[in-house]
Protein backbone atom coordinates (compact mmCIF):
# COMPACT_ATOMS: atom_id res chain seq x y z
CA UNK A 1 0.00 0.00 0.00
CA UNK A 2 1.25 3.35 -0.76
CA UNK A 3 1.36 7.18 0.38
CA UNK A 4 2.75 9.99 -1.58
CA UNK A 5 3.07 13.49 0.22
CA UNK A 6 4.11 16.49 -1.16
CA UNK A 7 7.59 17.73 0.38
CA UNK A 8 6.43 21.06 0.54
CA UNK A 9 3.86 20.14 2.98
CA UNK A 10 6.74 18.83 5.53
CA UNK A 11 9.40 20.55 7.56
CA UNK A 12 11.01 16.96 7.92
CA UNK A 13 13.10 14.70 5.71
CA UNK A 14 11.85 11.11 5.24
CA UNK A 15 14.17 9.59 7.74
CA UNK A 16 12.82 11.40 10.36
CA UNK A 17 9.55 11.07 9.41
CA UNK A 18 9.85 6.89 9.65
CA UNK A 19 11.15 7.38 12.99
CA UNK A 20 8.35 9.66 13.87
CA UNK A 21 6.11 6.84 13.34
CA UNK A 22 7.85 4.31 15.41
CA UNK A 23 9.85 2.95 12.85
CA UNK A 24 13.18 2.07 13.02
CA UNK A 25 15.90 1.59 10.11
CA UNK A 26 17.52 -1.38 8.95
CA UNK A 27 19.66 -2.43 5.72
CA UNK A 28 19.33 -5.98 4.37
CA UNK A 29 22.60 -7.83 4.41
CA UNK A 30 21.80 -9.18 1.14
CA UNK A 31 20.83 -6.19 -1.14
CA UNK A 32 22.10 -3.56 0.64
CA UNK A 33 18.85 -2.04 0.43
CA UNK A 34 17.67 0.35 3.33
CA UNK A 35 14.22 0.12 4.49
CA UNK A 36 12.33 0.56 7.74
CA UNK A 37 10.06 -1.89 10.03
CA UNK A 38 8.36 -1.66 12.96
CA UNK A 39 6.95 -4.50 15.24
CA UNK A 40 3.64 -4.66 16.17
CA UNK A 41 4.80 -7.39 19.14
CA UNK A 42 7.83 -8.91 20.71
CA UNK A 43 8.11 -11.05 18.30
CA UNK A 44 11.01 -10.40 15.19
CA UNK A 45 7.65 -11.27 12.70
CA UNK A 46 5.30 -10.07 12.30
CA UNK A 47 6.23 -6.99 11.15
CA UNK A 48 5.86 -3.85 9.06
CA UNK A 49 7.81 -2.83 6.31
CA UNK A 50 8.49 0.47 4.97
CA UNK A 51 9.89 1.44 1.79
CA UNK A 52 10.74 5.25 0.89
CA UNK A 53 11.11 6.70 -2.21
CA UNK A 54 12.26 10.28 -1.83
CA UNK A 55 11.66 11.68 -5.32
CA UNK A 56 12.57 15.95 -7.00
CA UNK A 57 8.83 17.01 -5.48
CA UNK A 58 7.44 13.80 -3.22
CA UNK A 59 7.69 11.19 -0.58
CA UNK A 60 6.68 8.22 -1.61
CA UNK A 61 5.74 5.37 1.64
CA UNK A 62 5.66 1.69 0.39
CA UNK A 63 3.71 -0.83 3.15
CA UNK A 64 3.73 -4.45 3.63
CA UNK A 65 2.88 -6.70 6.50
CA UNK A 66 6.16 -9.25 6.37
CA UNK A 67 3.98 -12.40 8.20
CA UNK A 68 7.36 -14.40 8.20
CA UNK A 69 10.86 -14.94 7.27
CA UNK A 70 11.66 -17.09 4.09
CA UNK A 71 11.28 -20.73 5.77
CA UNK A 72 13.88 -22.38 3.56
CA UNK A 73 17.93 -22.22 2.81
CA UNK A 74 18.30 -19.92 -0.22
CA UNK A 75 14.72 -18.60 -0.33
CA UNK A 76 14.62 -14.94 -1.02
CA UNK A 77 10.95 -14.49 -0.67
CA UNK A 78 8.28 -13.74 2.11
CA UNK A 79 5.28 -14.67 3.10
CA UNK A 80 3.87 -10.69 2.60
CA UNK A 81 0.33 -8.90 2.97
CA UNK A 82 0.29 -6.15 0.66
CA UNK A 83 -3.06 -5.37 1.27
CA UNK A 84 -5.86 -5.98 3.57
CA UNK A 85 -7.20 -4.25 6.91
CA UNK A 86 -3.91 -4.50 8.97
CA UNK A 87 -1.88 -2.47 6.30
CA UNK A 88 -4.93 -0.01 6.07
CA UNK A 89 -4.95 0.74 9.74
CA UNK A 90 -1.61 0.65 9.72
CA UNK A 91 -0.86 2.88 6.72
CA UNK A 92 -4.14 5.15 7.86
CA UNK A 93 -1.72 5.17 11.63
CA UNK A 94 1.37 6.54 9.88
CA UNK A 95 -0.50 9.41 7.97
CA UNK A 96 -1.78 10.53 11.30
CA UNK A 97 1.92 10.63 13.14
CA UNK A 98 2.95 12.60 9.84
CA UNK A 99 3.58 16.26 10.66
CA UNK A 100 2.11 17.74 7.36
CA UNK A 101 1.67 21.29 7.00
CA UNK A 102 -1.28 22.45 5.02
Amino acid sequence: MKLIIKKEETEDNSANLARACGYGHIIDRRTGKESYVRRPGRLHYPRFHLYIRDNKETIEFDLHLDQKQASYPGAHAHNAEYEGTAVEKEMERIRSQLRIIN
